[in-house]
């Protein structure tokens, strides 16, 4: 199962790459530091993937760590993307995927 994350993790990269929503430049500490949910109040959904999630989801697989057992991105994905012109199908199939597998589904 870690190693279906680690795919899914990185097909999330791609796909933001893929869209132009990856960033070059980190947003500030003080930005990273939110204590909301997916850092609404600092960041967009992609930069809270890009700079918060990835990573760390990232370092508890090289840490062999437990993984988290609920995940739901998808849902705020959805109402993120709504209404968007960009092509999200498989950044979002890819969100789905990364619910389900840390879910335990």
């Amino acid at each position: 199962m870690r190693n279906e994350v680690a795919a899914t993790l990185i097909d999330i990269e791609a796909e933001l790459r893929q869209l132009s929503l990856w960033e070059r430049v980190p947003p500030s500490s003080r930005a990273l530091a939110s204590v909301e949910p997916f850092c609404v109040d600092t960041l967009t959904l992609p930069q809270w993937l890009q700079f918060v999630f990835l990573p760390t989801v990232y370092q508890m697989l090289e840490e062999d760590a437990a993984l988290p057992e609920r995940c739901a991105i998808m849902p705020m994905a959805e109402e993120y993307f709504r209404g968007s012109k960009l092509a999200t199908a498989d950044l979002l199939a890819s969100l789905r995927r990364i619910d389900s597998l840390l879910g335990g589904e």
